[in-house]
């Protein structure tokens, strides 16, 4: 296992223990770079906070709530908006987002009545919700509001209301990681057991670790409904808060992200006697062991063996034309968390991609277990790396596309490499058959559109002068594209080839059919 020095890092030597190339042969003792540590002090990492993971990742997606951080202006808008959590109730929870606002008196002086204030003005101002989520942040916890008796008395003067508190300040962590282990915890011991559901099946779940993102648990719920199952409540996607305070009378936690909520799966089973199953949405072959697996449990394996054959009949053919298109092209899977893994293996099995790097910002050692095992030899794996070293895998590994979260991508946009955003999707859902095949459309549309082979054309050596006529710039620019599309097969099989380009042209500005005096064809 050689551990892998970037340059750009050479002055941080406890980077290098951060980065591994995984070698032939090697068992994961050898192969693994460490991880979830403190973030070394000059390498200006990416992560979250622990903050973050609470409210972004985990509460957020609650639908039915308003979600109120207790700190400075800036932490709340760093969490708004910037995944598609999308929910039945015209996206109340993305549209809106509540924060105390917290100033430098409120620091010196105390904010418990600036926030007992601010609650009772979001309900006023939000008659239909009745249920609230409290975040801590770094400032209101280093000062020591209690949010608790503040969220205690607001709930004596006004009984219709339930409020939920998550003591997560930012630093209760060394990543958003820990944040999603705190608001796991603090749920169950809250709340779950404070309501009673009503039970209409033989078979119920609680669908665990899935945020519904661009849709993704409106594909889930559709087959289990179709094999009988009654989700009781979702943790957390489109999930309502009252749904999720009855999580104790399910039979079966279903559980797909296990980075961020395998917490509270294990909680139920030792305080409720509640089974865990782990299953995959993520490609044909995981995706459909998964479904097995439920119908195993339930008894009902024919329901679950019928939305297979159906569904793989429907749109496997369809995979395997990208796949004869992607087969080969390289990857770097940079997503951050549990889809290291969940990709690694049916991208490069299904799709034909070949991983040649994987990363993660805040996962622990499992989530770099997983994914380095369900890779190949020769990918380059890192924890929390920074954008200078991504740069630097990226101008080292030549990739073809990679899949990432926005930041990391636009950077990578800048350096001509396209990217499919990873965490919030570019045309999703990704899970189910037909999302999975909407994932490699996605890719192939990246890795084959024209504006990434045009974008590499240097205009800057131009031998006219920029003042010389549209026209003749047009005819100049033409030409370029006529050579373009000479040696780029994939730009042939966009435009058609050499003729279609002067048509194109033709069609746009009609007057360059007659070609501008000075310019030799």
């Amino acid at each position: 296992m050689p551990h892998h020095t970037f340059k750009v890092s050479e002055c941080i030597p406890e980077r290098t223990k951060h980065a591994v190339v995984k070698g032939p042969g090697e068992d994961l003792s050898m192969a693994l770079p460490l991880g979830y540590l403190n973030t070394i002090p000059g390498s200006i990492s990416e992560r979250g906070c622990a903050y973050c993971g609470a409210k972004h990742v985990i509460g957020t997606p609650m639908k039915d709530v308003i979600h109120i951080s207790h700190g400075p202006v800036g932490c709340t808008y760093d969490t708004w908006q910037t995944k598609r959590y999308i929910s039945d109730n015209d996206n109340f929870q993305l549209k809106n987002t509540f924060a105390t606002d917290m100033k430098e008196k409120h620091i010196v002086f105390g904010a418990e009545k600036l926030l007992k204030q601010n609650i009772v003005e979001a309900f006023k101002a939000f008659p239909a919700i009745k249920r609230m989520t409290i975040y801590q942040t770094c400032a209101s916890a280093l000062i020591g509001d209690d949010i608790d008796a503040i969220a205690a008395e607001v709930m004596e003067a006004m009984p219709d209301v339930d409020i939920f508190v998550c003591n997560s300040p930012g630093f209760g962590g060394p990543s958003q990681s820990g944040g999603h282990h705190k608001i796991n915890i603090a749920w169950i011991n809250q709340k779950v057991g404070t309501v009673e559901p009503e039970i209409t099946s033989d078979y119920v779940i609680n669908y665990v670790g899935e945020y519904n993102i661009q849709g993704d648990q409106e594909v889930m719920q559709d087959y289990f409904k179709r094999m009988g199952i009654q989700i009781l409540s979702t943790f957390t996607g489109n999930g309502s808060y009252d749904d999720l305070r009855a999580m104790h009378k399910a039979q079966l936690n279903v559980l797909e992200c296990a980075r961020s909520a395998e917490y509270i799966c294990n909680e139920l089973r030792v305080r409720y006697g509640i089974p865990r199953l782990d299953i995959d949405g993520f490609g044909f072959e995981p995706l459909s062991a998964s479904l097995r697996k439920i119908g195993l449990f339930f008894g009902i394996e024919d329901r679950a063996e019928a939305i297979i054959k159906e569904e793989t009949e429907r749109w496997k053919p369809e995979l395997d034309w990208y796949k004869e298109r992607l087969k080969g092209k390289r990857v770097c899977l940079w997503p951050g968390g549990s889809k290291l893994w969940h990709w690694a293996n049916a991208i490069h099995e299904e799709m034909g991609l070949q991983v040649v790097s994987v990363y993660t910002k805040f996962g622990h050692q499992g989530d770099m277990e997983k994914g380095i095992a369900r890779c190949e030899e020769g990918a380059l794996a890192i924890d929390d790396p920074n954008e200078l070293e991504g740069l630097e895998a990226m101008e080292k590994l030549k990739p073809d596309i990679i899949f990432t979260g926005k930041r990391p991508g636009e950077v990578a946009k800048k350096v001509r490499v396209p990217y499919l955003n990873a965490h919030a999707y570019h045309n999703g859902p990704y899970k189910g058959y037909e999302g999975w095949v909407r994932f490699a459309r996605d890719i192939y549309n990246a890795i084959y559109s024209p504006i990434y082979h045009l974008s590499g054309l240097d205009i800057s050596k131009d031998e006219f002068d920029t003042d010389v006529e549209f026209a003749t710039q047009a005819r100049i620019s033409d030409a370029g594209l006529k050579e373009e599309v000479r040696t780029s097969p994939s730009l042939r099989q966009y435009t058609g080839g050499f003729d279609s380009v002067t048509k194109l042209r033709e069609r746009d500005y009609p007057y360059m059919k007659k070609q501008p005096e000075g310019v030799q064809a």
